[in-house]
C-alpha cells in the first residue's frame, strides 16, 4: 500500500456504504481546490478520469 492510500482507505472504511451523487461530489471538489488551490490540477485530472470512464478509446 503507498502511503497516498491511507486517506482512500480511510475513506472506503469511513464511508463506504454510503451513496452520493456525482453533483454532491463535484461540489466537494471544487471546495477542496477553492481551500487547496494547489491541488488543482491533480483534482482536475480525477474528476476528468471519472468523467470519461465509460468511454472507449476507437
Amino acid at each position: 500500500m503507498y502511503f497516498t492510500d491511507r486517506g482512500i482507505e480511510e475513506l472506503a472504511d469511513r464511508r463506504g456504504d454510503e451513496e452520493v451523487t456525482f453533483a454532491w461530489l463535484a461540489e466537494q471538489m471544487r471546495q477542496f481546490v477553492d481551500d487547496n488551490p494547489d491541488f488543482e490540477i491533480a483534482i482536475e485530472r480525477l474528476a476528468t478520469r471519472l468523467a470519461r470512464l465509460d468511454a472507449t478509446d476507437d
